[in-house]
């Protein structure tokens, strides 16, 4: 069960036209004058050369000397710069007038010679005409372990544990890692640094936008939220950026909630943007409580509360889960019986399997369990026969146990595929998931209200329908209405019924011609001065606001006729794009279309649907359960943005992290090179 199809807008940059100056790049080939260290793995030539007992020849004494060091033939000397050779048969004045013009300042760069390991100085081949930027002193290695700390999520308390430092001194031993409260002063830096960035980007935008919060609680009980800005650019393409993440201080209610939005939404300057906020708030909070906004609860998850209410009220097909479960851990966990499985599953023609099966917890791998012993029940019981000594008789399903299953597997498979469609949509619309989601409802009350239904089914049927008719009745308002029938594919037609109000309709109408109408009006700006008119005065003023009220009601007309227009053609095919649709007819709703433009960015879910429903969500919940409250804004807020597409950023650097590696790995092949001359040279004079 493979929903690994993600949202267009997961991993897109974001398309946001930056004025240059707002955001400074460096060169991508270096950082400016940040001393790479030689990390080359396996190279112990820098600083552990054995000492040579062979009596030497006359010494030279050039105060050149210390910035060349011998070449492989022993008759020239090689610029520790730029790698350029001289021969120096007696004088050395070459390699002054050499470092004189190539690297003039050469004598403040450093005792290149009496440093106990010396360090691999790389110069940028630059443009005489660039302009040279402004200096950091931080080192690559450092850097690239920021990267790594912010890939893998690890707290900025991994650089103290010893092991690690000693490992790199073994690779290395002139290596200088930074102290633990270093990487974390220069992670809140870049934090703040990248911030600008993005409040740079949220400045630019030029609709309206939507917000979702997400919480979750760490492993040290403290509470966090996530802000993140959803908006539809002029190209018509989805856009979304993590704002903040914040701590909602105790006792993390209404009024704690508000202050820590309202101040992220203050900084961004986003507070007369808002249109709508879609959450994953739980407990006995009233969200609907705080102000300003229409407030919508997470679809996705409230979809997964109604599920896993259905499978854990159920005991028995809860036990028959379980078993199942540990049978997919033992074959994910073999070497043998996956070989077998598989053998089994194409004599018995029961289905194609990939490996390692999905055993998680979560909807994804629940509904698998149920998959395999459904569609591939005899291979199961073959293999469980096989290797009982190893797994015991206990798997086996006894007919009981086979029935409940049967029955519980085709009553959850119209969730599967709703649960699949939203987890695959492209743009995951409010009137898709009021459509999806009243699918839903009619099939619990199917199941609820059957008399063929078992009483343990129509027990946990009841539990279910509660929760889906809580989450109808918070989505029912005028808001969401106008933002479904926006959506070319479910229109009037394929509203739900309960939202679906003559009432509702004629607010949408208001709305429109309220916000949308006057504003773009192509007669607003064919009005008349006074200063224009030949005498008359007031009577031509009043003349010319006569002609303005007629031309306005033109234009209320034409709105008005936008919107009828629209709702009295069909719905399109429910597989045509919706935002290429509307950039497609904007020509034809100019107003309208300024509307959908907005609401369309209201989401239905507060996160991916697949961060529920897919083992993808337990390493989401992991990272943020264990990242410490010294880290996690930081951390987190700075992991999101890299994946945005926005560029690592320290105070007014770029931080180019690839090709500080690509230097990293020249380093190391050429020392190793030199490495192996060296060898060679010796064994060839021996």
């Amino acid at each position: 069960m493979d929903w690994g199809v993600s949202n267009s807008y997961n991993n897109q940059s974001l398309k946001v036209d930056m004025d240059p100056k707002s955001l400074p790049t460096t060169n991508t080939t270096l950082i400016p004058h940040i001393d790479p260290i030689d990390i080359g793995l396996g190279s112990m030539e820098k600083g552990n050369t054995a000492p040579n007992t062979k009596p030497r020849k006359k010494t030279m004494t050039s105060v050149y000397l210390k910035y060349f060091e011998k070449a492989v033939d022993g008759k020239s000397r090689r610029c520790k710069f730029c790698g350029h050779s001289y021969s120096i048969a007696t004088a050395t004045g070459n390699l002054g007038r050499h470092l004189s013009s190539r690297h003039a300042g050469y004598d403040k760069m450093g005792d290149c010679a009496n440093s106990p390991a010396p360090q691999l100085v790389t110069v940028a081949k630059k443009p005489p005409t660039q302009a040279k930027l402004p200096a950091i002193e931080l080192d690559h290695l450092n850097w690239l372990l920021i990267k790594w700390l912010l890939v893998a999520s690890l707290p900025t308390s991994t650089m103290a544990e010893k092991w690690l430092t000693n490992s790199f001194k073994f690779l290395n031993p002139s290596v200088e890692l930074w102290r633990e409260e270093k990487f974390h002063t220069v992670l809140r830096d870049v934090f703040r640094s990248m911030q600008e960035s993005v409040r740079l980007i949220v400045e630019q935008i030029s609709s309206k936008v939507s917000i979702t919060l997400d919480s979750w609680t760490s492993y040290e009980q403290i509470r966090y939220m996530s802000i993140t800005c959803q908006w539809i650019d002029e190209n018509w393409s989805f856009q979304k950026v993590l704002l903040d993440i914040c701590h909602i201080p105790s006792p993390c209610g209404v009024s704690e909630i508000y202050y820590a939005l309202h101040k992220v939404l203050r900084l961004y300057n986003l507070e007369n943007k808002i249109l709508t906020c879609t959450h994953t708030l739980k407990g006995n909070m009233d969200i609907q409580k705080l102000p300003a906004f229409c407030y919508i609860p997470c679809a996705a998850h409230t979809l997964n509360s109604i599920v896993n209410v259905g499978l854990r009220n159920t005991k028995s097909v809860f036990s028959v889960i379980s078993k199942i479960r540990e049978f997919v851990m033992e074959l994910n966990s073999s070497l043998e019986m996956p070989e077998d499985f598989l053998q089994f599953t194409t004599a018995y023609q029961e289905g194609n399997w990939k490996f390692p099966l999905d055993a998680s917890a979560r909807w994804s791998g629940s509904y698998q369990m149920l998959d395999i012993a459904r569609k591939a029940s005899r291979s199961m019981e073959t293999v469980i026969r096989k290797y009982e000594e190893q797994l015991g008789s206990r798997l086996l399903l006894n007919p009981m146990e086979k029935n409940v299953l049967n029955i519980m597997h085709n009553y959850l498979e119209p969730f599967y595929k709703t649960i699949n469609n939203m987890c695959t949509s492209k743009v995951l619309t409010i009137g898709m998931v009021l459509f999806f989601m009243d699918h839903i409802t009619e099939t619990i009350l199917s199941c609820k209200d059957s008399r063929q239904t078992p009483e343990w089914l129509k027990a946990a049927a009841e539990d279910m329908y509660l929760k889906a008719d809580c989450y109808s009745r918070q989505v029912c308002n005028a808001f969401t209405y106008m933002t479904a029938i926006l959506d070319p594919r479910i229109k009037v037609e394929l509203i739900p019924e309960y939202l679906n109000k003559e009432s509702y309709l004629e607010e949408a109408r208001s709305h429109f011609i309220r916000n949308y109408a006057n504003g773009y009006s192509p007669f607003m700006s064919n009005s008349y001065s006074s200063q224009e008119l030949e005498g008359g005065g007031g009577e031509s003023a009043s003349f010319a606001e006569e002609i303005a009220r007629k031309k306005r009601r033109v234009s209320m007309n034409a709105v008005t006729d936008e919107l009828t227009q629209y709702l009295s053609e069909p719905p399109v095919p429910m597989l045509m794009d919706v935002l290429d649709w509307w950039k497609v007819n904007s020509s034809r709703y100019p107003r309208l279309s300024l509307m959908a433009r907005d609401l369309l960015a209201v989401q239905s879910t507060a996160v991916l649907p697949e961060d529920v429903f897919c083992s993808k969500g337990d390493e989401i919940e992991r990272e943020r359960l264990s990242t410490s409250q010294y880290d996690a804004q930081a951390l987190l807020c700075v992991k999101s943005w890299m994946q945005s597409g926005i560029k690592l950023k320290y105070k007014s650097i770029e931080i180019d992290c690839e090709s500080i590696m690509e230097l990293a790995v020249a380093s190391a092949a050429e020392s190793s090179s030199r490495s192996l001359a060296k060898t060679y040279m010796r064994r060839s004079h021996t």
